[in-house]
């Protein structure tokens, strides 16, 4: 019952951006599983093509960057599934990007113990978005961001 308090308390807009959110986790959970990280990652970018915002209204992106951040952190905590690092981002960068916002999504990796990990989080001019503390400095991203990695079509 306090979760619906709470979410009647949320704007519209952050009302609507968690019911996206939870959607979008849902769909994205079996879109990987499915298509795999590369067309699933292709099919978000083509439907949040939109224009990216000017450096004009950097800070007001990063302010709105913020809010939807924690909406679809909020929408992840109440899923039926517990969301992965790969799909909370991945939903992140296309939620930001279809509202212009210009954000990365970053894969890193390192070797802990002879085993091979993966972190993933998402970026907005050097500010990380989604990931409370340091534990994304354990890993050493990709060269570039992942979003910029399209494989062109023929």
């Amino acid at each position: 019952m306090d979760k619906w308090r709470t979410f009647r308390r949320l704007s519209g807009f952050e009302r609507a951006i968690v019911v996206e959110a939870a959607a979008a986790l849902t769909v994205t959970w079996a879109g990987l599983r499915l298509a795999g990280f590369q067309r699933w990652k292709n099919l978000l970018a083509r439907l949040a093509s939109r224009p990216e915002e000017t450096s004009a209204q950097e800070s007001s992106a990063l302010d709105a960057a913020r809010v939807v951040s924690r909406m679809e952190a909020a929408a992840a905590r109440n899923v039926f599934f517990h969301a992965t690092c790969l799909e909370r981002s991945m939903v992140l960068w296309w939620l930001l990007q279809s509202r212009g916002i210009p954000a990365e999504l970053r894969v890193g990796a390192r070797k802990e113990a002879e085993r091979f990990e993966a972190h993933a989080w998402v970026e907005l001019g050097g500010t990380i978005l989604n990931d409370t503390g340091e534990s994304h400095l354990h890993f050493v991203p990709f060269d570039g961001p992942i979003a910029s990695l399209e494989t062109p079509s023929h």
